[in-house]
């Protein structure tokens, strides 16, 4: 854990499911993204035929802020009395009950408007991802602060559901529990570009994450969110099991 990171508070913290960096599943995802999460720094990425680098890096730009992972605990502001210590040490608490599993085969799909690395649908191992994920909204929750009113606006101009709503006001994020979907997101809206540099961009993407990895879940990662807008970083890895 970088020390100068840990001690300083932060605009928002985020729990993610994320490869340990230096690993081949971190590298393979950041290169992909153009940004290390862990060391901060820009990395160059893929070279696709027939897609310029302006656009691959437009395409990446907003999975790319946040850095590569899964989210378990979508971004949230820590609530009034809370430090960054009780939330570290609340994370900590959370992977020390979880199992470490492997993760299914993971593809590339495109889900709605975007493109991810999901997991292969009918795979047992799914029960243990939505086990870790229910465990960081369920327990984590009442260290959050409440969702302002921009905030809930912003999410439900989306388009939620009655149920998706609800899960919005208890536990600030419409997509958990029975919602959640685990996802490693690799594009942005694809609207951004015409139809053939996203099939381009697409078949790309498939060719390159084809050699990725079985990737371990055994940890739950924690980033933050500097300042309002900034990259996310990576402050730590909480090793599950006891």
């Amino acid at each position: 854990m970088n020390h100068t990171e840990a001690t300083t508070a932060h605009h928002r913290y985020a729990v993610y499911f994320a490869p340990s960096p230096g690993s081949l599943g971190w590298l393979a995802g950041s290169h992909w993204l153009g940004r290390c999460a862990a060391l901060l720094q820009p990395l160059q990425q893929l070279t696709i035929e027939g897609v310029t680098a302006e656009d691959l890096h437009r395409l990446t730009a907003a999975p790319r802020r946040y850095g590569w992972h899964a989210t378990l605990k979508a971004p949230f502001a820590l609530a009034p009395g809370t430090d960054w210590i009780t939330l570290h040490q609340a994370v900590q608490a959370v992977a020390h009950k979880l199992q470490p599993f492997v993760l299914p085969p993971l593809h590339v799909e495109r889900i709605d408007n975007f493109l991810a690395l999901v997991p292969a649908p009918s795979h047992p191992a799914n029960a243990a991802v939505h086990e870790a994920a229910a465990a960081c909204i369920t327990q984590l929750q009442s260290l959050a602060a409440p969702l302002g009113d921009a905030e809930l606006a912003r999410r439900r101009s989306a388009g939620l559901t009655p149920r998706q709503d609800a899960l919005l006001q208890r536990w600030g994020y419409p997509f958990v529990l029975e919602e959640f979907r685990f996802h490693l997101s690799i594009t942005g809206d694809l609207r951004q570009v015409d139809s053939q540099t996203q099939a381009l961009v697409l078949d790309a993407a498939q060719e390159f994450f084809a050699d990725l990895p079985t990737l371990k879940f055994n940890s739950l990662a924690l980033f933050a969110e500097p300042t309002p807008g900034a990259d996310f970083v990576l402050l730590d890895h909480l090793e599950m099991g006891a």
